[in-house]
């Protein structure tokens, strides 16, 4: 691989703009600053994020598992149709919920907000939610599935940080997923009720070990290797 064709992988993959930014800085150092805040139950920091999930079911029974040998599939699958999963995640707490719909709309954003709000985090003042671009996760997303009221409530119980765009990777939930995706569901699932059984019973586990993610890119890391993205800023140019 050539040295230019290295660069352009490192942009599409991980969302790094070529040159200086200053958009992308403000929201990739707001959310950096939001995860070095130290753990309040009563301000949690949650991460939210989505991502289908194709249902794939066998056309032909699996040899079953037996001692020496794994299970054996058919190559040939017959594909059974796509949901999608909402996952919050709590990084300090060791805290995650996945919730499987039929679609990924504005109103399943929201239900999946409302849920946090007064389900899992009941007793909380505000709720600091690391989100995405997505048009699903905004407070819009809210008054399209409530009434203004109910709307308005729940924004006031929610501070939204959302990462830059095209850098999704700056949101802990989405590694929550990746985590789940190579623990529960590298295989064939057929229908939804068996996915929301299996990620029932991954968050169950998961929960009770409180396992966390130990996040290893502050502002001061994220500053210097990322300092291309910082627009140079003349003497000259300040104002007097």
């Amino acid at each position: 691989m050539k040295k230019n064709d290295c660069k352009l992988w490192q942009v599409k993959t991980w969302g790094i703009p070529p040159k200086a930014n200053a958009d992308f800085v403000y929201h990739m150092e707001d959310v950096l600053r939001v995860y070095q805040l130290p753990y309040d139950r009563h301000y949690p920091v949650v991460g939210m994020d989505e991502a289908s999930k194709q249902l794939i079911g066998a056309v032909n029974a699996p040899l079953p598992l037996r001692a020496g040998r794994v299970t054996c599939e058919d190559y040939e699958y017959e594909r059974t149709g796509v949901c999608n999963q909402c996952m919050c995640c709590e990084p300090l707490r060791g805290w995650r919920h996945g919730r499987v719909t039929a679609r990924r709309t504005k109103r399943d954003g929201a239900a999946c907000i409302r849920e946090l709000v007064d389900v899992h985090y009941l007793q909380a003042t505000r709720i600091r939610l690391v989100l995405d671009n997505l048009n699903t996760q905004t407070g819009a997303s809210l008054y399209e599935a409530f009434p203004p009221e109910e709307a308005r409530r729940l924004l006031d119980r929610l501070e939204f940080h959302h990462t830059p765009k095209h850098a999704s990777w700056l949101n802990m939930a989405e590694i929550a997923i990746g985590v789940l995706q190579s623990q529960c569901l590298d295989r064939r699932l057929d229908n939804a009720d068996w996915l929301r059984s299996e990620i029932s019973a991954w968050e169950a586990r998961r929960n009770k070990k409180q396992a966390k993610i130990h996040w290893s890119f502050p502002i001061a890391v994220a500053r210097h290797k990322l300092k291309k993205l910082s627009p140079v800023i003349e003497n000259s140019h300040l104002p007097t």
